[in-house]
């Protein structure tokens, strides 16, 4: 890092949509060892927005506007279609980037962001902040009670909601990020899905922010099943809407000696029911596990405190191939549902 391994990290921020304006800016902005030198949008009406919400740092067009080895790292929040070709420039000029998920549409992407770190001699890093949570991190610490893992239930359903890129990738990455730690390098011998589009095509007191456009195909619910080489089952729902009154995650390890289930909710939205309960049952009774107090978005304060760490460790690849896991994963289940061209026309920008 540029300055000595003292010297604040300098991040510049780049995508001013709602979440980069409202969920990372001002979280990075805040954050002890590290400088925000620019936020960055090729739209003026965001740059605008943001330099009225007081950003109190140099908003612009484009990051090489920030002058030569500015920044230190780039955190790309740009909108789905974008934000794989954002992250590929940026790395591909030399700086490294952290990029929100999902990371990319496609292998092709993957091997595009792998290209582009190799052309720059820099480094990508994946955005994995639901593990930040403390509701995952303790789930994570009591999956060694239930002894083997035989099944994991996986669900994210949105009452109301949209998803630029499929609910697949919007909501069931997140899910199976979160549970890596538990599946670690495992790989699927068996996928199989449907999807269904009931809210992209109904009415609009159902999802009227997805009539027409460019992606008015895109599904809003994925149920999926999986089975590893060893023998684990993994079910997994994603749903950008439903005809649930409240948005509800539910993560649940099954193993040899007893179970774990975390019901929350992920994100950050104004969602009403966000109280996380856990419980971990076994022979034939049920406990509440005690929960530390968690403020709303702690998880990304977290994650943002990591960064200079993160870099500091970060090993070329290493996102890249994580990655390519699991948009394999995704691929297969659109696949097995019929829908095999999905993921590479959510890649299509608008």
């Amino acid at each position: 890092m540029a300055g000595g391994a003292m010297s604040a990290m300098r991040v510049a921020m780049v995508g001013l949509g709602w979440t980069g304006r409202q969920v990372w800016l001002p979280r990075l902005r805040r954050q002890p060892g590290i400088t925000v030198v620019g936020a960055v949008d090729p739209e003026p009406v965001l740059r605008a927005t943001t330099a009225r919400g007081g950003a109190g740092v140099a908003v612009v067009a484009g990051i090489d506007e920030l002058g030569p080895d500015a920044a230190d790292l780039a955190v790309v929040t740009v909108p789905s279609a974008r934000r794989v070709h954002v992250a590929a420039e940026i790395l591909a000029a030399g700086i490294p980037v952290f990029l929100t998920k999902p990371l990319c549409h496609n292998r092709i992407e993957a091997d595009l962001l792998a290209a582009a770190e190799r052309a720059g001699g820099t480094v990508l890093l994946a955005d994995n902040v639901n593990r930040h949570r403390t509701d995952v991190r303790t789930l994570h610490d009591l999956v060694g009670s239930v002894g083997t893992p035989r099944h994991i239930d996986l669900s994210w359903v949105r009452a109301r909601g949209r998803s630029a890129s499929g609910a697949l990738l919007d909501l069931g990455w997140h899910l199976l990020d979160a549970v890596a730690p538990v599946l670690g390098d495992a790989t699927f011998r068996q996928v199989v899905a449907t999807v269904s589009d009931d809210f992209v095509r109904g009415g609009p007191a159902r999802a009227s922010w997805r009539r027409g456009g460019a992606n008015a195909a895109v599904e809003d619910t994925v149920r999926g099943f999986l089975v590893t080489d060893d023998g684990v089952s993994v079910a997994l729902r994603a749903s950008s809407a439903s005809h649930e009154l409240n948005e509800s995650t539910l993560i649940r390890v099954e193993g040899a000696d007893g179970s774990v289930t975390l019901r929350c909710v992920f994100g950050v939205g104004p969602e009403p029911a966000r109280t996380s309960t856990l419980t971990w049952t076994h022979d034939g009774r049920s406990e509440v596990v005690d929960l530390p107090a968690a403020a709303i978005g702690e998880e990304y304060e977290r994650q943002i405190a990591a960064l200079p760490e993160l870099l500091a460790a970060a090993t070329p690849g290493r996102a890249v191939d994580d990655a390519r896991r699991t948009i394999e994963v995704v691929e297969r289940l659109y696949a097995s549902a019929g829908q095999a061209g999905v993921a590479l026309s959510a890649a299509q920008p608008a």
